[in-house]
């Protein structure tokens, strides 16, 4: 009789790629699955799902410190960045044909960078991707020289309000304020950071903000963009003129239910989550360079998500150590993007200033709710042996060694 090998014990680092729904969140999303009523309908079952869906929105409301009236639901963060470059873009345009600027910076997310892109090459917008120092931090003064160069021709400004794959915070109360003074709008895409610092639409002064559910507890393919009611916003998909017509669609009730309860809880347990996870993280960075010393810990190591721990291991190919550690039960993230099987550098650390070898050498690990004291002596254990195989590898591959 043969016995099967014990099962091994993942320990999962990639919370920032998504982390586990809350169980009221799936106990919520649940108990409104089993239930019949479009939200359109004006029957008794569809005024019941409307009502779930506007107590939904007031929920998220109340976390974010914006109005009802401003959650627009959207099937995630890559849908609500398209919507707001593209909504922004396209109304502030029609509404004075000079302005065909966009102001970004080059370390934002691919679900804004890739828009953007799109814009400039088949719709005329001029793009301009604005540097960032050593630690991700974008160059305010290189924003302001960009908006005094000519103001009036700005359509918006789009600045993440924390980086997703080194964790630095960006100065979104310095970009509004040099926006603000030339009545141009600012979108942030703020997925990684609702939940996990203070996050207060009203108070931040943006006009637009990405969200998203799988990144804070809540189900995959329902997000939201909170955006003024002010502000005008071409629709990027027409239908029923739902969500104010921004976005028309069926709206999915469950999902919704299941984002509002995660949303309100993350935030409301924001605190204790920050400062728990951040302990986790700097024990995690000490331990590691204790076993790595050659290490370099990326990002600013002050104004930072508390659950982001991004580090270089210099002669190692990422990716090689990637798969080093998921065979060793340690999942993590490189960060990177990988093109038809091709490993590309991180366009994040080369604006940065790393170099091609350095930012094809480094790991994410990102903490969540679910993350323990375990998850972490594990990648301390895996850490060491992964790092040497890897090494060799780069060696082989010509990325040098330890």
């Amino acid at each position: 009789m043969t016995h099967a090998a014990p099962a091994l014990r993942r320990a999962y680092l990639d919370h920032a790629a998504t982390t586990p729904m809350l169980p009221e969140a799936v106990a919520a999303m649940s108990e409104q699955l089993v239930r019949v009523g479009n939200a359109s309908s004006l029957h008794a079952s569809g005024r019941d799902t409307r009502r779930v869906v506007e107590e939904s929105r007031e929920l998220i409301a109340g976390a974010l410190g914006c109005r009802p009236g401003e959650v627009v639901f959207t099937s995630g963060g890559t849908e609500s960045d398209n919507l707001a470059v593209k909504g922004l873009f396209w109304a502030r345009r029609t509404g004075d044909g000079r302005r065909t600027r966009i102001l970004s910076t080059a370390v934002e997310h691919h679900a804004v960078l890739d828009p953007l892109h799109w814009l400039a090459e088949r719709d005329g917008a001029a793009v301009e991707l604005l540097p960032v120092d050593a630690e991700c931090r974008l160059d305010i003064e290189a924003l302001k020289q960009a908006v005094d160069r000519d103001p009036g021709s700005v359509a918006l400004v789009s600045v993440m309000w924390a980086n997703n794959e080194v964790g630095t915070l960006q100065p979104i109360a310095e970009v509004v304020e040099l926006a603000r003074a030339h009545g141009i709008p600012v979108h942030t895409d703020a997925v990684q950071a609702v939940g996990q610092v203070e996050v207060d639409f009203a108070a931040s002064g943006t006009d637009a903000l990405t969200l998203t559910g799988h990144k804070l507890g809540g189900p995959f393919g329902v997000g939201a963009l909170v955006v003024r009611r002010e502000l005008d916003v071409t629709a990027l998909q027409h239908g029923g003129g739902q969500e104010r017509d921004i976005r028309s669609g069926t709206i999915d009730a469950p999902a919704i239910v299941g984002l509002a309860t995660a949303v309100e809880l993350s935030v409301r347990r924001r605190a204790e989550y920050a400062a728990r996870v951040s302990a986790l993280r700097d024990n995690l960075v000490r331990r590691v360079r204790e076993v790595v010393p050659s290490a370099v810990v990326n990002g600013d190591p002050v104004r930072r998500l508390p659950a982001n721990a991004h580090l270089t291991f210099p002669g190692c190919e990422g990716d090689s150590l990637l798969m080093l550690l998921d065979a060793r039960g340690v999942e993590c993230s490189t960060g990177s993007a990988c093109s038809a099987g091709v490993p590309q550098p991180s366009h994040v650390l080369l604006a940065m200033g790393c170099s091609d070898e350095d930012a094809r050498s480094s790991l994410r690990f990102s903490l969540g709710h679910t993350s323990t004291p375990a998850d972490v002596d594990a990648l301390v254990e895996a850490i060491g042996p992964a790092v040497e195989r890897a090494a060799e590898a780069g060696a082989v591959a010509g990325l040098g060694g330890r």
